[in-house]
């Protein structure tokens, strides 16, 4: 499953947001999940997900004027696609949100 949140901010400051608020990735997943992040590159945050009795391998990749979130869904989620890309579309926009004061 691919999903594009289009922004208007330059990658280092995308890069920052996501890196200072990666812990809140897991609560943006439907039904709660363990997340646990890396940086292979500066482009490019990688995921390990257990969610759902399920271990996924995603990744986000920042392009200029879009983040781009690649998750392999297995054939038992498969069904319930289009709630997991409303919820990375929803959560992906709030970890792009300013930090609150």
């Amino acid at each position: 499953m691919r999903v594009a949140i289009p922004h208007t901010l330059d990658n280092d400051t995308v890069r920052e947001r996501l890196r200072g608020k990666s812990h809140e990735i897991a609560d943006h997943i439907p039904g709660g999940a363990a997340v646990r992040t890396s940086w292979p590159t500066e482009e490019r945050m990688t995921m390990d997900i257990n969610a759902m009795g399920q271990n996924l391998h995603a990744h986000v990749d920042l392009e200029p004027g879009q983040l781009i979130f690649e998750v392999p869904l297995p054939a038992a989620l498969s069904f319930i696609e289009p709630m997991i890309a409303g919820a990375i579309e929803s959560g992906g926009k709030k970890l792009l949100a300013p930090p609150k004061d």
